[in-house]
């Protein structure tokens, strides 16, 4: 049994969150919308599927389709990234942001493979991601939700 009631949590209780469908369910600071601070219990993905996430990005090796271009890495992928943001960005969609930060990282060694004036310089090849990100964001779907990596 999981208790939820308590929001100002004067007693410890063993089982305060629970895992359900890809998602936790625990106590979360929300805003209302005349700004007022309060706990909620709300649904966030959980890390059990943010870990499995990322494992099936690492293990499309998007490092190594150097022969590819930005635009066929985001035909490939783009309908499972959707399918990801569609279901656990729906309620905390920035629990999501270090599965988006890693999508993000994985074309920044794409990049740093594909083009020879970015190899062996990390932060030009991110800054050129970010620039990609702000001129295209329609190519991934977690860019059209902000995460995007930094741009010059």
């Amino acid at each position: 049994m999981v208790y939820c009631k308590d929001i100002h949590r004067q007693k410890d209780y063993e089982h305060i969150q629970f895992d359900f469908l890809g998602y936790t369910f625990r106590p979360r600071k929300s805003v209302d919308r005349y700004g007022r601070v309060f706990v909620n219990f709300t649904p966030a993905i959980s890390k059990v599927a943010a870990r499995v996430i990322r494992q099936k990005v690492r293990s499309w090796r998007l490092q190594l389709k150097s022969d590819k271009s930005i635009e066929d890495l985001s035909h490939m992928f783009r309908p499972v990234i959707q399918g990801w943001v569609n279901y656990y960005c729906r309620f905390h969609p920035s629990a999501f942001r270090y599965n988006a930060d890693l999508l993000n990282m994985s074309l920044v060694r794409w990049a740093l493979r594909k083009f020879k004036k970015l190899r062996g310089h990390r932060r030009r090849a991110i800054h050129w991601v970010g620039k990609v990100a702000q001129r295209q964001p329609h190519l991934f779907p977690h860019w059209r939700l902000g995460f995007v990596p930094a741009a010059r």
